[in-house]
C-alpha cells in the first residue's frame, strides 16, 4: 500500500514540475531546441561574468549521497525590461538534480524550474508567474542567485574524477533577445578517490601484525591482559639515487612495541630510543634483538629491557611501565667480552630472559659458527643474572645446541625447560635428525641452567612459507592460557617490492603433545584467531589498528615519559580498520574524536564490514588552530552487533589531513 501511494505521489510531483515549468518558460520545447543550436558566441555579450562558487568538490562513493552547488552571477543593468534568467549546466551522468532553491535576498520575487536536456545538460530558467519583470539586485554581496542539489545515482566503484559546467547562461529582455553572460572557466572538478589498497597484511588476515611499520626479532612481554611486542625497529635503508638498498642494520638504534589484548587489533606505542646520543644507553651504537622481562622487586612492579649492541655486547634498560620512560641503569653494557664464559661467543647478541618461579632469573644470548665448528658451534649461553636483573652471577655456561646459529628463546612449561633457537646455514651434509638450514629447533631440561636435550626442528625457514627466506628469529609466550610463536618474515617487504632484509613480525600458535613435545608449527598470512571483540564505548587509541592503508604513526610522550603513538601521514582514502568490534545490542548513538593539525576540511567515513561497506556516520573534521587537540562528534546509526570497523579518511587529495590521537563510541 505504502509503495502504491508513493508512485501516486511521484506522478503528481513530476505532473506539478512539468505544469510549473510550462508556466515558468512560454517557449515550446521545439523552440528552445533550436535557440539551444545556436552558437552563444554569436549571441550579444553583457560584459558580465556568471559562474560557480565551488572549484573543487570530493565526493563520497554512495548512491543518494547529496551536494550543493552555488550559482553566482553578476548584477546587470539592463535599460530595458528583464523577463527571464536562464542557465546550463552541464552534469556527468552519474548525476541527476534534485533541487534548486533561489537565493531570496538577491531574487525576492521571482520562481524557478529546471529541465532535464540531452547529454546531462540541466537547464534552469528564472522568471516571474504573474510575467513581471525578474529583478536581480546582489544585496548581500555573495553574487549568488541559486543553490542547486544534486546527487548521486550510483554507487562509485572506483576512482573518479569529472567536471560540472555552466556552459550558458543568459538574460532575456521583453522582446525575447537574449543577451548571453561570460562563463568562462565557470566549472567545478568532482572527484572521488576510491579507499587505498592495503599492502602486506590483507583483510582478513593476521600476520604480519601491523604494516605501517616493520618489526624484527620479536620478544613478548605479558602484563595484565595484555601482550607487548618489542622488536628491532628495521627502517628503510636507501642510496644515492634513492633506491631502497639491503637492509646493513648498521643504523638501527630504537626499538618498537606494540601491544594488544585479542591478539587482532595491535596498539602502536612508538619507538624506543635505545642506543646513541638520544638513546638512553649512550655508550651503545645499535640496538638489536630484543628481551623484556617483568618482576616484582621490593613490592614495586619493574620492567627490564635487554638489548644487542650490534654482536659485541648486551645492555639492560628499567622502567616502571613497559611503555617508558626507559633509563639505563648501569651505563655500560651488562654483558661483554670481559663476562666470564663468552670468551669463545663469535656473536655477543638475541638475549632472552627467564624470571623463574622461586624469583631466580636467567640470561640466553649468544650466536655464531666458529670455522669449522658448524654441527656444533657452541657459541649459545645461559648465565643467572642477580636479584637486581641488572648483574651477573658467575659464569656463563654453554647450551650444546646443535648447528646453533642465533636467537636464543627460553620458556618453562610443566616444570621442564624449553629452550629454542635458529639452526646455521651450513650446506654440507647433516647427520639425520640435525635441524635443516634457517629453522627454529628445540632442547629441553630439568634445570634452567642444562644440561639440555636436542629434541627437532619445530617451525621452517619463512621462505617454505613465504616464498622469501632470511634468518629466523622468534619468541614462544603463553597468553590466556594458550600458547604462541612470534617470528619475523619479510612479508610486509615482498609486498612493497623490496624484499632487502626488511623484517615484519607474524603470529602462529603453538601446541604441545601429551608428551610435552613441540608439534611442528605451520606458519601463514592467516594468523590467529581474536580472543576477543573490541569494546569502543572507552577511548580507544587511534594507532590502534587491525589493517590499514597509507597511514604513519609518530611517538608522543606524556607529561609522565610515557611514550605512545599517534597517527599521522593521513591522506585522502586512506584508512584503518578495526577487527570484530561489538557495538551490543542497544548499538552506537555517536562516534567521537581527538584530532590536530587540520589545516583543511576533512571527514572520516565509519564503514561496516569493508571499506566499502555500510556507512554508519561521518565525522566532519574542521580546520584546527596550531598543535591544539580538538574533540570532533558525529552521530551514527546502525551500528548494532559485531562488525569489522572501517575508518576512510576524505580530503584535498595529496596533503596531509590531520593528526589523530584517540576515538570512542558512545551508546
Amino acid at each position: 500500500m505504502k509503495a502504491a501511494k508513493l508512485i501516486v505521489l511521484s506522478a503528481v510531483l513530476v505532473g506539478a514540475a512539468a505544469i510549473l515549468y510550462s508556466t515558468l518558460s512560454p517557449k515550446t520545447d521545439q523552440a528552445m531546441r533550436a535557440e539551444s543550436d545556436v552558437d552563444p558566441a554569436t549571441k550579444p555579450k553583457a560584459g558580465l561574468r556568471a559562474g560557480i562558487q565551488e572549484t573543487d568538490l570530493n565526493l563520497r562513493r554512495d548512491q543518494g549521497a547529496t551536494y550543493t552547488l552555488k550559482l553566482l552571477m553578476d548584477e546587470y543593468k539592463a535599460e530595458g525590461r528583464v523577463n527571464l534568467i536562464r542557465a546550463t549546466v552541464d552534469f556527468p551522468a552519474e548525476f541527476e538534480v534534485t533541487d534548486i532553491a533561489l537565493n531570496r535576498n538577491n531574487l525576492p520575487t521571482s520562481d524557478v524550474a529546471f529541465h532535464n536536456k540531452t547529454n546531462g545538460s540541466v537547464e534552469f530558467v528564472v522568471r516571474r508567474a504573474d510575467d513581471a519583470a525578474v529583478t536581480f539586485k546582489n544585496a548581500d554581496a555573495s553574487g549568488e542567485w541559486a543553490a542547486v542539489e544534486f546527487r548521486l545515482n550510483q554507487n562509485l566503484t572506483h576512482s573518479y574524477k569529472e567536471a560540472i559546467t555552466l556552459s550558458q547562461f543568459e538574460i532575456e529582455d521583453n522582446d525575447n533577445n537574449a543577451v548571453s553572460y561570460d562563463v568562462e572557466g565557470a566549472s567545478v572538478k568532482v572527484h572521488y578517490t576510491a579507499p587505498a589498497d592495503a599492502v602486506g597484511k590483507l583483510p582478513p588476515n593476521g600476520n604480519p601484525l601491523v604494516s605501517h611499520r616493520f618489526g624484527a626479532d620479536p620478544y613478548a612481554l605479558v602484563y595484565g591482559d595484555r601482550v607487548y611486542l618489542f622488536a628491532t625497529n628495521d627502517v628503510l635503508e636507501y642510496d644515492a639515487d634513492g633506491n631502497v638498498k639491503d637492509n646493513t642494520y648498521a643504523s638501527i638504534n630504537t626499538l618498537s612495541v606494540i601491544s594488544s589484548d585479542d591478539l587482532a587489533n595491535w596498539t602502536d606505542h612508538g619507538e624506543i630510543a635505545v642506543a646513541g646520543p638520544q638513546g638512553a644507553a649512550k655508550w651503545a651504537t645499535q640496538s638489536w634483538a630484543p628481551a623484556a622481562a617483568h618482576k616484582v622487586i621490593d613490592g614495586q612492579d619493574k620492567f627490564f629491557l635487554y638489548f644487542a649492541n650490534n654482536a659485541s655486547g648486551i645492555g639492560v634498560l628499567t622502567s616502571d611501565s613497559p611503555t617508558g620512560p626507559w633509563v639505563d641503569p648501569i651505563g655500560q653494557a651488562l654483558v661483554t667480552r670481559a663476562t666470564p664464559g663468552v670468551e669463545t661467543v663469535t656473536w655477543l647478541f638475541d638475549p632472552a630472559v627467564l624470571v623463574d618461579d622461586d624469583g631466580k632469573a636467567y640470561l640466553y644470548f649468544g650466536g655464531g659458527v666458529p670455522e669449522g665448528k658448524d654441527a656444533m658451534p657452541d657459541t649459545a649461553r645461559v648465565m643467572e643474572l642477580g636479584p637486581d636483573m641488572i648483574s651477573v652471577v658467575g659464569e656463563a655456561k654453554t647450551i650444546p645446541a646443535p648447528f646453533m646459529f642465533e636467537d636464543a628463546g627460553i620458556n618453562k612449561v610443566n616444570g621442564t625447560y624449553y629452550y629454542t633457537y635458529c639452526s646455521n646455514f651450513y650446506e654440507g651434509a647433516r647427520p639425520e635428525g640435525s635441524p635443516p638450514a634457517g629453522e627454529i629447533a628445540y632442547m629441553t631440561s630439568d634445570s634452567p641452567m642444562g644440561p639440555w636435550t636436542y629434541h627437532g626442528s619445530i617451525l621452517k625457514n619463512p621462505g617454505h612459507f613465504f616464498g622469501v627466506g632470511g634468518n629466523n628469529h622468534h619468541v614462544i609466550f603463553r597468553f590466556r592460557d594458550a600458547w604462541y610463536i612470534a617470528y619475523h618474515a619479510q612479508t610486509l617487504s615482498k609486498a612493497m617490492g623490496v624484499p632487502k632484509g626488511y623484517r615484519s613480525t607474524q603470529l602462529n600458535q603453538v601446541t604441545f603433545g601429551d608428551d610435552g613435545s613441540i608439534r611442528e608449527i605451520q606458519a601463514d598470512y592467516a594468523g590467529v584467531p581474536q580472543i576477543k571483540p573490541l569494546y569502543p564505548y572507552a577511548t580507544v587509541a587511534a594507532a590502534t589498528i587491525g589493517w590499514n592503508a597509507g597511514i604513519s604513526t609518530v611517538k608522543v610522550v606524556d607529561d609522565k615519559g610515557r611514550q605512545s603513538a599517534i597517527v599521522s601521514g593521513i591522506d585522502d582514502a586512506d584508512w584503518i580498520a578495526l577487527s570484530k568490534v561489538d557495538f551490543g545490542s542497544k548499538g552506537a548513538a555517536s562516534f567521537s574524536a581527538s584530532i590536530s593539525g587540520a589545516s583543511e576540511p576533512a571527514s572520516i567515513d565509519l564503514r561496516l564490514d569493508s571499506r566499502n561497506g555500510k556507512s554508519i556516520g561521518i565525522l566532519e573534521v574542521s580546520k584546527t588552530s596550531g598543535e591544539d587537540w580538538y574533540e570532533f562528534t558525529t552521530k551514527v546509526a546502525g551500528a548494532v552487533g559485531v562488525h569489522d570497523l572501517y575508518l576512510v579518511f576524505g580530503g584535498k587529495p595529496g596533503q596531509n589531513l590531520f593528526k589523530w590521537k584517540s576515538w570512542q563510541f558512545a551508546e
